[in-house]
């Protein structure tokens, strides 16, 4: 089902598409590509953050379901070289950082439907060259689709003209119960290493082993009071799905599996949440409301040669996949 959703800032319509199969159901914007609900049969509360008026997005969301980029998470003072020339990108982090593809990121952009059915819906969106300063035109799909097993299924599909950066990421906050935080959940997520960061949250460019630290969550542990905003490393280039995270409320008995094809999974604890307005639950959104689990390539990645590569070349197809998968309840 397809109903109108509000009007964007450039005067656009935006619409809300229903998806459903079986046990999942799920409500997609055709503004930001976001998830703006997903439901489980049996399990009165909504699986993730969001809100139930348009007009609190524009003004309030932290990337609350949104496809994010072009480079999600950050570019170390908004700067890469690419193909020998120096790029000055958007730097709306900090006033000096690049986050989530700048200030005009596809999470706040008007993406275009152009297939749909039950179980799915496409989304387009065509990215110009110059935009937040990153070189190059890309024509860019993201399918949600749900699949048997209560599996939100996230395709995400690009060509581009000229040499650039390609990085996007899907940015759900998720709680499995009806707590209104996600301190008591359990999660797992299977990296040996992670990237420490500086007090603006930029790499360090080390590679740090989990190994005796708290970011050794390679045996389920409960996330606590002490926050993260951290890459975990699952690889050195993108590779076949694969599963690599499962987060569990004791609560709700509500878990979800996590699989992707991307090199990365930032993990952030949502500790810095707070909107002043209600969110889905009716209620407002506090500190660790939500968790995201967000698989792309590692953060500044540009300007550390060895981490994985970003790069988009001409001629080359892009294509990422995620899935969540749900169960219990």
């Amino acid at each position: 089902m397809i109903r109108s959703f509000g009007t964007s800032r450039d005067n656009q319509d935006v619409f809300a598409i229903d998806i459903w199969n079986g046990a999942l159901s799920a409500t997609i914007l055709t503004w930001g590509a976001v998830v703006q609900d997903l439901r489980l049969a049996g399990h009165e509360p909504p699986l993730v953050l969001g809100f139930r008026k348009f007009k609190h997005y524009p003004r309030y969301s932290p990337y609350f379901g949104a496809i994010v980029g072009r480079y999600a998470n950050r570019i170390n003072d908004g700067q890469a070289t690419i193909a020998g020339s120096t790029h000055q990108f958007d730097t709306n982090f900090l006033g000096k950082h690049c986050l989530h593809g700048g200030k005009t990121g596809y999470s706040v952009r008007d993406w275009v439907l152009s297939d749909h059915a039950n179980d799915f819906v496409e989304l387009r969106l065509s990215d110009p060259d110059g935009m937040m300063g990153f070189p190059g035109k890309i024509e860019l799909c993201v399918r949600y689709e749900i699949s048997d097993g209560a599996t939100l299924a996230i395709s995400i599909t690009a060509s581009c003209d000229t040499t650039t950066l390609f990085n996007p990421a899907h940015h759900s906050y998720f709680c499995l119960d009806d707590s209104n935080h996600v301190r008591d959940h359990e999660i797992s997520i299977a990296a040996d290493h992670y990237l420490p960061v500086d007090d603006e949250a930029i790499p360090t460019g080390e590679i740090a082993t989990v190994n005796g630290t708290r970011f050794d969550l390679r045996i389920p542990g409960l996330i606590g009071d002490t926050g993260f905003d951290h890459n975990f490393c699952l690889g050195a280039a993108r590779g076949p799905l694969r599963h690599v995270a499962s987060v569990r409320s004791p609560k709700s008995g509500v878990g979800m599996q996590v699989a992707t094809t991307e090199p990365g999974l930032q993990f952030y604890s949502g500790h810095k949440l707070g909107p002043p307005v209600l969110g889905l639950i009716k209620k407002l959104y506090g500190p660790f409301s939500g968790l995201c689990l967000e698989p792309q390539i590692w953060p500044d990645a540009p300007n550390n040669p060895h981490f994985p590569s970003a790069l988009l070349q001409p001629g080359s197809f892009y294509r990422q996949q995620t899935t969540f998968a749900f169960h219990g309840g």
